[in-house]
């Protein structure tokens, strides 16, 4: 991976969204809502922050819910990936 995050940050990269409903309705692309569910590909060190230790509680490999509106889209090789916060990580999907 040629993205390595800083501090408390996490790269993540989304998963696809459902194509079809739950009662087998077919979504065009620009229908479907995109999951806040993704896969941490890589981890920053944590370390101080803003004053504040932090610890890494994610690692790779990770399924985890994220927050709607938080990170930073970023493109690289045609992949798209989003660089978050820990803090904006909701939960670890197990």
């Amino acid at each position: 991976m040629k993205l390595k995050p800083l501090g408390d940050r996490v790269v993540l990269k989304q998963l696809e969204a459902e194509e079809t409903t739950k009662s087998g309705i077919v979504l065009p692309g620009q229908a479907q809502e995109k999951p806040q569910e993704a896969e941490v590909l890589a981890v920053g060190p944590g370390g101080v922050v803003d004053g504040k230790e932090v610890t890494m509680q994610v690692s790779a490999g990770d399924k985890v819910i994220y927050s709607k509106y938080s990170g930073t889209n970023v493109k690289l090789d045609g992949e798209e990936y989003i660089i978050v916060k820990q803090s904006d990580i909701l939960a670890v999907v197990e």
